[in-house]
Order: structure tokens, then C-alpha cells, then sequence
């Protein structure tokens, strides 16, 4: 009988460990969402008082299964009004940004889903104005 209780004690822990950990933890990365979650929260744009805060930039970066960055890092859209100096700031930025989420913590299928497939992440610092309000006169009953 106690061979018997010992197989299902083994098959229970076996159990309880893979159910553990097929779980993922809050701060691992488990979908593309999480990724560029992550991504926005490592973002610091450079202050406004060293370069035009109105810039786009956009780089396109791959991981390996660990969560380090795969290869260089390439930019491939900067707003056209930014000048050389604000490129430059605006490069740097993205770049420490990049350096702050790696190794990004990926779940074991998250990582093997996600190695070596490229990623392009738009950094954007432009404040949305917002929208006027649309008069329509055709709309408004007139009283006559």
C-alpha cells in the first residue's frame, strides 16, 4: 500500500508544480499587449527644455528567448520637423528606454512565440489637441 501512496503523492506534486508554473507571474510579459505595456512604461522622453517635445519616433527590435535585445535596434520614422540635435536626444532616449525593459521577463510560451519575430514600437511624445467642437447648423431646430 505504501508504494501506491507514494505514486500519488509524486503525481500530485508533479500536479501542483507544472500548474504553478504554467501560471504567469504579474510581472512577466505573457501577450504582445504586455510587451508594448512594458515598453511604454520603461519611455522617458527627453525634457522639453533640451528638444521639440512634438517628435515621433518609431524603431523596429527583436528578442531573443531570454528577453535581450536581438541584433541592433533600427529607427525607421522620425518626425520630419526634428532636427539634427532633437534626433539625436530623441535616438538616446529610445535607446536607454530599451536598455530599462531588458531583459524583458517573457513567460516560457511567450518566448518561444516571440524570438526573433520583429517589433515596431512608436514612441511618441505629441500631446493629442483636442478635437473642436463640430457646429452643425442643419441639425439645430430653428423656431420660427
Amino acid at each position: 500500500m505504501a508504494p501506491r501512496r507514494n505514486r500519488r503523492f509524486r503525481f500530485a506534486a508533479a500536479l501542483l508544480l507544472s500548474s504553478t508554473s504554467t501560471q504567469a507571474d504579474p510581472a512577466q510579459v505573457d501577450t504582445i499587449r504586455d510587451v508594448f505595456a512594458r515598453l511604454r512604461t520603461c519611455w522617458r522622453p527627453p525634457p522639453a527644455s533640451s528638444a521639440n517635445p512634438d517628435i515621433d519616433i518609431t524603431v523596429i527590435v527583436s528578442f531573443n528567448r531570454a528577453g535581450d535585445i536581438l541584433g541592433h535596434p533600427r529607427i525607421t520614422y522620425e518626425s520630419a520637423q526634428a532636427t539634427d540635435n532633437d534626433r539625436l536626444i530623441y535616438r538616446i532616449a529610445v535607446m536607454e528606454a530599451l536598455q530599462r525593459c531588458t531583459p524583458m521577463p517573457f513567460t516560457e510560451g511567450m518566448a518561444g512565440a516571440v524570438a526573433g519575430r520583429p517589433f515596431t514600437v512608436q514612441f511618441r511624445n505629441r500631446k493629442v489637441p483636442p478635437q473642436p467642437i463640430e457646429k452643425r447648423a442643419w441639425l439645430i431646430p430653428k423656431i420660427l
